[in-house]
């Protein structure tokens, strides 16, 4: 399903008064969405361990984790910057710093082209050149893939957008490498089937702002027990994945018993916000539940990516 939306007219800034500078710096860092960048992050690390099968140098690691973290920043600076619009008139956005005034659109245009340029620059001089470029795809894909075409335009905005999410496995295997191969790849559907069942369920709880900003998020466009089935279908395809990664990547018993037990406790969460779905009479939908439990589900999972190699050695 398709549906366009047009880009409504910015709309003033909601407050006039002067900021002191330590409220623009935060405003600054706010811009990057911190709490993103450490989901993000969750997801690089365990994949160098894996690349490498054991630790890989705490100095490529340190030198990842920044670039990633500048690449991240930029990207989520640059959809805050387009975003401006619709941002101030949903609750949950409007005290975001471009819409609060806090930071001038110019501001955080220069700021996200400064850290983009940074990670590209960071990543091909001190880490190497394959993850500069997958930096710089990441940035473009969500800058632009997912902000400036998918986002108001399709219901599926989030499951195509999510590829930008995906990126940092792939740029932490291949800080260790300097190539690809299977397994980063495995875990690169894992988080691409993670992004809407985590997504989703906030929509849900959300989607009277969605609607009011004209995003067509599948929420707002679908009945409950449509997103709660989709939910459904995505975390049986993540959970698929997870298991291939026992063969593809070489994994142990460790990992296949956290990958086994975390898939079956939010296959659980899932089904129950379907059955919500399916009979409301029965109590509240409880969608932030989902939303959190995504949370801990994928850290459990690359928690285990990171053990396995160490843990294999003693057993």
């Amino acid at each position: 399903m398709i549906v366009v939306y047009e880009r409504a007219s910015v709309p003033a800034q909601s407050s006039q008064r002067a900021f002191n500078r330590g409220e623009v710096i935060r405003g600054y860092i706010a811009l990057t969405k911190p709490r993103i960048i450490e989901l993000l992050l969750v997801t690089t690390v365990p994949t160098m361990i894996l690349a490498a099968r054991g630790w890989p140098g705490s100095w490529l690691i340190l030198a990842t984790l920044i670039g990633g973290t500048a690449a991240a920043g930029a990207a989520n600076t640059f959809n805050m910057v387009y975003d401006r619009d619709i941002d101030v008139l949903m609750g949950r956005t409007a005290a975001r710093p471009i819409p609060a005034g806090i930071v001038s659109v110019r501001g955080a245009t220069i700021f996200g082209f400064v850290l983009a340029a940074f990670s590209i620059v960071w990543f091909g001089l001190l880490v190497n050149w394959a993850s500069a470029w997958l930096a710089l795809a990441a940035i473009i894909l969500y800058a632009v893939g997912y902000t400036m075409i998918l986002k108001r335009r399709t219901a599926q905005n989030i499951v195509w957008g999510g590829v930008a999410g995906c990126m940092p496995v792939l740029i932490g295997w291949s800080a260790v490498t300097g190539s690809l191969a299977l397994a980063p790849f495995v875990l690169f559907l894992v988080v691409f089937f993670w992004t809407p069942p985590h997504y989703w369920p906030l929509s849900m709880q959300f989607k009277k702002d969605y609607a009011k900003a004209g995003v067509p998020m599948l929420p707002v466009v679908a009945s409950n027990v449509t997103v709660g089935r989709n939910i459904l279908i995505h975390t049986a395809a993540m959970i698929a994945c997870t298991l291939a990664l026992i063969l593809l990547g070489q994994m142990s018993w460790f990992y296949t018993v956290v990958a086994v037990a975390a898939g079956a406790w939010f296959t659980n969460s899932a089904i129950q916000l379907y059955r919500r779905a399916l009979h409301p009479e029965r109590g509240r939908l409880a969608a932030m539940r989902v939303f959190h439990h995504s949370i801990t589900y994928l850290s459990l999972i690359f928690l285990a990516v990171a053990l396995d190699p160490f843990i294999a050695r003693l057993f």
